[in-house]
């Protein structure tokens, strides 16, 4: 076995930690052993703004390398982060041990946005993902009818609203295909949906229907719907869908949190979470069948919901599994669909610019009364006026109510800024919470949407960084894939998984490995309220940990793109192995 070379402080620090435990190690030998493995503590300083590592961490001119070799897990802690040896001392006869055979043990991933549900429903419904036609859609559905009694709701998901914007479809091929069932096809980011005639007179939508404020109904040029509604509209369809039973519901939770687990997530936090939701979710916690840790964020687009929170109050016991303390609410809509708002037109739809604020719903007395009641705040914003004008709502929040500036708020996105706000973030204390598969997904029409100019202010996690501001990752999912390898590589390289273009899309906004893994551990964790629990591997902090394959590390200097061949081996969760995966090294 390779010897590993601990940086002197952290390894005299884990090593006077080790010499406090010994004596009781015989005495209560540890449950868990994880040992021969390529251990990042990421119990060093952080890197620089612009990505260099600190001095205190384990990388040299030759590269990065393992800071240690083994874990001790005791009680859902680690009580041990050092060398093989050292951990032989925590072995009992009930001891189950880990032989890692060379795999890399990072802090557990967390996706901080997600909609798991969400998830859960696409690993059952249709899946349109990468789907390039309209007619292999509609085939695609056509199959799945010819399966389904006559009369049941046909659901879909995952046809790209942002890449189909100038070529939507509508739904007579999807009726005639398939007349006999109600169909309800979502896009990729959740802010289109697409429907055949069925589906359209189950849910009473007419030429005579009022559009939402801040969404779009599609009609043809006689004035009747085509099929597609976008942004706010939306819910005009999805709501006449018949609610699942609350099995149902918690089965769809239940797949969709095992699902993280086997991507070596150890927590995530759903984005936008409703009354049904969140009920599932409390059974679920309560009769202690969640596999992973769940924090949810309040839907404060619902008034009953948030006033009822108001009243409750943030949970904040960090020793839960399931944790509520945010609220999310939704200022713009998304590029792609150009429901974004923006400060100057389209530039490929001149005369529009998006709409925000109270338009799309944003009700800024239910958050500040949120906010009173000690919410974190997540407030979704796309567009550059729609982070301008989500950055003032904070700012006077904030002069009326100065304690909720200490709530670690955030922009979900932050995808558009102008470059008079990129500082905000920082002086106002609002974590950027962004998505890094976003940019390379959205590069093929991003650029046709905002020009040349305001590109350079979209997607652009290095500038925020430099600015001061907090960043934190995560995938939107189902929105966007949720393989870690494939997050990581996004953010490392900015190229798709057809790893173009060459160099990376507007390369100078790329984040180093480190940065790349701290966005979906440490500073995920600070996010969370949990950077004292989580997001690093010392003794005493929870024993949540991911094992992979490959060392992420390492292989982003040496041939990035080898990244997206990654796998999970390993997902520890409160010192219980949730997930593990046979392998070899």
């Amino acid at each position: 076995m390779k010897t590993v070379r601990l940086p002197m402080v952290l390894s005299l620090s884990l090593c006077l930690v080790a010499a406090a435990l010994l004596g009781a190690a015989h005495e209560r030998p540890a449950d868990l052993l994880l040992v021969h493995g390529r251990v990042y503590s990421f119990a060093w300083h952080e890197p620089a703004t612009d990505g260099t590592p600190a001095a205190g961490a384990p990388h040299d001119d030759k590269g990065w390398h393992p800071d240690a070799t083994a874990v001790a897990i005791r009680g859902g802690r680690i009580v041990y982060v050092g060398n093989d040896a050292g951990a032989q001392a925590f072995r009992g006869p009930k001891t189950r041990v880990e032989d890692l055979a060379g795999a890399t043990a990072l802090p557990g991933l967390i996706d901080a946005h997600v909609h798991i549900a969400n998830l859960g429903a696409k690993l059952e419904q249709v899946d349109l993902v990468g789907i390039a036609t309209e007619e292999e859609a509609v085939r695609r559905v056509a199959e799945r009818a010819a399966k389904t009694p006559k009369g049941e709701w046909i659901v879909g998901w995952g046809w790209d609203e942002g890449a189909w914007a100038n070529r939507y479809p509508d739904m007579k091929l999807l009726s005639e295909r398939v007349p006999d069932h109600p169909v309800l096809l979502r896009g990729l980011h959740s802010f289109a949906v697409w429907g055949n005639r069925p589906a359209f007179e189950r849910a009473k939508i007419t030429a005579e229907t009022p559009t939402p404020s801040g969404g779009e109904i599609r009609k043809d040029p006689q004035g009747q719907p085509t099929g597609i509604l976008l942004n706010a509209a939306t819910r005009l369809l999805e709501d006449a869908v018949p609610p699942l039973s609350p099995e149902a519901l918690e089965q769809r939770v239940l797949r969709g949190l095992n699902e993280m687990a086997r991507n070596g997530y150890v927590a995530v936090e759903d984005a936008s979470a409703g009354p049904e939701l969140i009920a599932a979710c409390e059974r679920l916690a309560k009769s202690g069948r969640l596999p992973i840790r769940l924090w949810m964020m309040v839907d404060a687009r619902n008034p009953a919901l948030a006033r009822e929170w108001i009243r409750r109050g943030p949970e904040t016991d960090p020793s839960d599994k399931l944790v509520i303390r945010t609220a999310k609410a939704f200022y713009d809509g998304a590029l792609g669909s150009r429901g974004a708002k923006l400060l100057a037109d389209y530039a490929d739809k001149p005369g529009h610019r998006g709409v925000g604020g109270a338009e799309n719903g944003f009700d800024a007395a239910i958050l500040r009364g949120l906010l009173g009641a000690g919410f974190q705040v997540a407030v979704h914003a796309i567009g550059d006026a729609g982070n301008r004008e989500t950055l003032d709502f904070f700012a006077d929040s904030f002069a009326k109510q100065p304690k909720g500036r200490q709530l670690r708020n955030r922009i979900e996105h932050a995808q558009v800024l102008h470059p008079d706000d990129v500082p905000r973030f920082s002086s106002l204390g609002v974590i950027a919470s962004m998505q890094p598969a976003h940019a390379v997904e959205d590069k093929a029409w991003a650029e046709e949407r905002l020009g040349p100019h305001r590109i350079r202010g979209a997607y652009a996690w290095r500038t925020l960084r430099k600015s001061g501001a907090r960043l934190v990752f995560s995938s939107d999912l189902p929105g966007s894939d949720y393989d870690p390898f494939y997050g990581l590589h996004s953010a490392i390289t900015r190229r798709g998984k057809d790893l173009q273009p060459p160099g990376g899309w507007y390369p100078e906004q790329k984040m180093a490995a480190e940065e790349a893994l701290r966005g979906y551990t440490g500073w995920a964790a600070y996010s969370l309220f949990q950077e004292k629990e989580t997001g690093v591997l010392v003794p005493g902090r929870w024993a949540d940990l991911t094992v992979m394959d490959i060392d992420p590390l390492a292989l982003a200097d040496q041939d990035a793109a080898k990244l997206l061949q990654g796998h999970v081996v390993l997902t520890v969760v409160d010192g219980e192995v949730v997930f593990a995966r046979a392998f070899e090294m």
